[in-house]
């Protein structure tokens, strides 16, 4: 049986920004996308599987900004600027708010430092990267 994680979203808001819930799903989703692009498609025990499925910040932004891609399309900067996320250290506050509230994991070397400037919104999701 699974154990349910009572989420505090007053709190999580707190820690990183008011953005929406679908922000934080967002990137929780596509923690999984990152893992794949980093690791590839791994069969794992579950004893080794959290440390091997483990992604570096900077590889969480650019798995989070290809599966954003894959989802949206040419429409990804726009959903991404309607949740209110303009920059990669954005997405570093949402993941150091979910480790808070214990939705992610994160190791002793993780910084919120890791996730900023990865790259620029305007450059990842211009339309001429699209194409």
């Amino acid at each position: 049986m699974s154990e349910t994680i009572h989420v505090d979203w007053k709190q999580m808001r707190e820690l990183a920004g008011p953005f929406p819930r679908q922000a934080f799903q967002f990137v929780r989703d596509g923690l999984a996308h990152a893992v794949e692009l980093a690791h590839g498609e791994q069969e794992q025990t579950h004893e080794s599987a959290d440390e091997s499925k483990h992604v570096s910040g900077q590889e969480l932004c650019l798995g989070l900004r290809e599966y954003a891609l894959e989802r949206y399309g040419c429409m990804a900067g726009t959903v991404l600027d309607h949740w209110g996320l303009h920059a990669t250290d954005d997405f570093g506050r949402i993941v150091f708010a979910m480790v808070e509230a214990g939705l992610m994991n994160k190791t002793d070397e993780d910084r919120l430092e890791d996730f900023h400037c990865v790259y620029t919104f305007a450059e990842a999701f211009a339309p001429k990267q699209l194409s």
